[in-house]
């Protein structure tokens, strides 16, 4: 069976004085995966890898795998044994130097990697095709597809994501796509796992028989997504509706502006990292920011505020 299930977190990446905090990154790694999630996503969308030159990027992902291995360690996890997944993002518009990067990727103890068609260029649906194929051929490790085309320009077309779904390497679909139909035809196919990239939508697709979510909103309340998931894959359906609609109002709110600047300002909030990001990405306003505090029951210092016993 698959690994692509459950909740993974896109991992941000946090910044101190404009250089990456490294050790603010292995502490989000510890928190969440001691909040019980299926895996991570290291410099997808939310961990801005544009604005990361590539010494950096592999600087990034190098104390994501570490980390992950020293919390296995620490929990008796087998060294040979991969103690929590790590898929890799993988972007750009030139097949070439993508399957170049991901040869690089095939000797590291990573889980699969995760492309998004590519950018700008808008190429035919036969040109996707062969670029993921290319791309999957040059790959060790599975590939998961990732739909995202108002970032893309150009959308997955079902037949497409089916002829993809025949390559042994392709296990999985990234869905951020908005097409309930696509959503629905690729489930009941069933070859890829569809775990959804539109964290709203992570009710539905799970009710639907999705296999999860990458949810950039779950480095907020991550025990409550891995809660949601667990509730709705055992088939409790009142209880699952219950945490869905305590975490919607939050979910809503994490992408009022362009993420992933909403979440670093609420985990700035909470303490755990700088509410940094590099340009053209800019901090959250601050009425967000107070509306973001609010939700989570922040005071003014970042420490949850204690209701009164009067």
């Amino acid at each position: 069976m698959s690994i692509f299930s459950g909740i993974w977190v896109p991992l941000i990446t946090p910044f101190a004085d404009g250089e990456v905090d490294h050790a603010a990154l292995r502490a989000l790694v510890r928190r969440y995966a001691d909040a019980g999630i299926a895996g991570l996503v290291a410099l997808g969308t939310t961990g801005e890898p544009a604005a990361l030159d590539a010494a950096e990027q592999d600087a990034v992902l190098a104390t994501i795998l570490d980390e992950v291995q020293a919390h296995g360690a620490a929990r008796g996890v087998d060294a040979q044994a991969q103690a929590l997944p790590v898929l890799v993002g993988v972007s750009g518009n030139h097949t070439a130097s993508m399957k170049e990067r991901i040869e690089q990727l095939n000797a590291l103890p990573i889980a699969g990697v995760l492309i998004a068609a590519p950018y700008y260029i808008r190429p035919s649906q036969a040109g996707i095709v062969g670029h993921f194929m290319a791309l999957a051929d040059a790959s060790d490790k599975p590939v998961v597809l990732y739909d995202i085309p108002y970032r893309t320009g150009v959308r997955l077309e079902l037949e497409t994501l089916l002829t993809l779904a025949a390559h042994r390497r392709i296990q999985a679909v990234k869905d951020c796509a908005g097409s309930l139909d696509t959503t629905l035809a690729l489930i009941r196919d069933g070859r890829l796992q569809v775990l959804t990239g539109e964290d709203i939508t992570m009710f539905n697709t799970l009710c639907l028989g999705g296999s999860g979510a990458i949810a950039a909103s779950a480095h907020l309340r991550p025990e409550r997504f891995v809660a949601l998931y667990h509730a709705l894959s055992a088939g409790r359906l009142d209880e699952g509706r219950r945490v869905f609609h305590e975490l919607a109002p939050l979910i809503q709110a994490l992408f009022v502006e362009p993420n992933p600047a909403p979440v670093k300002a609420l985990l700035a909030a909470q303490g755990l990292i700088r509410d940094e990001l590099r340009m053209p990405m800019t901090r959250a306003g601050d009425a967000l920011v107070a509306r973001l505090r609010a939700l989570e029951g922040l005071d003014r210092s970042g420490a949850h505020a204690v209701a009164s016993s009067v």
